[in-house]
């Protein structure tokens, strides 16, 4: 029988936690390590060089100390920057990333008027734009840039109470009416936005599909491993946390990492200069 296979999700925070459920639901007995680079967060606020020299760093970091047999950059605003550079940097690394679910929002809608609610710097980068090209060229595509939503799902997941009004503003701008159609899909193109996806509903002043694309993650993780001859015939397994700034996991937070079977892993924190 071989061996678990180990599996490393990173993300700037509390998001990639939706691309990691999903993961373990898929493949259960596997060895999980989760990176949190708090010390960075959010990931929405850097830019160009300056995030791909942070994802980079850390990335080098972790595979310094962790051998993964796969690692899943579980955010878009990284992902649709940096995969190239570390695929380049690792070549005998496999990488997973995370980008806007655009072909599928395009091809589920009926209306032809889809939404892309992700960071300024996803919906800014041209990788997203090519995808809107290349998949969404029939519909009227809203690129919809949240600099508040990531914070207010982290504030979320760590127990703090959020505001209606501050939700629905950001998510309002998603919903648009043109010639007696009305968009029917949005794409949630931030990990973070998944956990707020009860308060999106309720919220939202229509229903519509929310497209979350950490279970077709879920599957390109398993297909690699699969190529690797590792399976899932293993028991499911405690897995481990790390967060960049050092800080201890207390209160919520640690209740819901318990939740998940991801416990606190001593590293040493690595700093993040602006």
């Amino acid at each position: 029988m071989s061996r678990p296979p180990r599996i490393l999700v990173f993300d700037s925070g509390l998001g990639g936690l939706t691309v990691y459920d999903e993961i373990v639901r898929a493949q259960p007995g596997a060895h999980y390590l989760y990176v949190a680079d708090d010390a960075a967060f959010p990931y929405g606020r850097i830019y160009g060089a300056q995030l791909l020299a942070r994802v980079e760093q850390v990335v080098d970091w972790l595979i310094a100390r962790y051998e993964a047999d796969v690692v899943v950059i579980a955010c878009n605003t990284a992902s649709t920057l940096v995969l190239p550079h570390l695929r380049a940097r690792f070549p005998d690394k496999p990488f997973v990333g995370t980008v806007p679910a655009v072909k599928p929002a395009a091809a589920a809608s009926r209306s032809g008027l889809i939404s892309v609610l992700a960071t300024p710097g996803t919906v800014e980068r041209d990788y997203t734009r090519t995808l809107v090209h290349e998949y969404a060229s029939r519909c009227r595509v809203a690129l919809v840039g949240s600099s508040t939503l990531a914070p207010l799902a982290e504030a979320f997941v760590r127990g703090e109470r959020i505001r209606d009004e501050d939700v629905a503003a950001e998510i309002a701008p998603c919903f648009v009416e043109e010639n007696g159609e009305r968009t029917d899909q949005i794409v949630l193109a931030c990990t973070h936005y998944p956990l707020l996806r009860t308060q999106f509903e309720r919220l939202a002043p229509w229903p519509v599909g929310w497209i979350d694309p950490a279970p077709a993650i879920a599957r390109r993780v398993v297909a690699l491993l699969e190529e690797r001859g590792l399976g899932k015939d293993h028991e499911p397994a405690a897995g481990e946390v790390v967060f960049t700034s050092g800080r201890p996991i207390e209160g919520a937070l640690a209740d819901v990492l318990r939740g998940r079977r991801l416990f606190e892993r001593r590293a040493d924190a690595l700093p993040y200069q602006e």
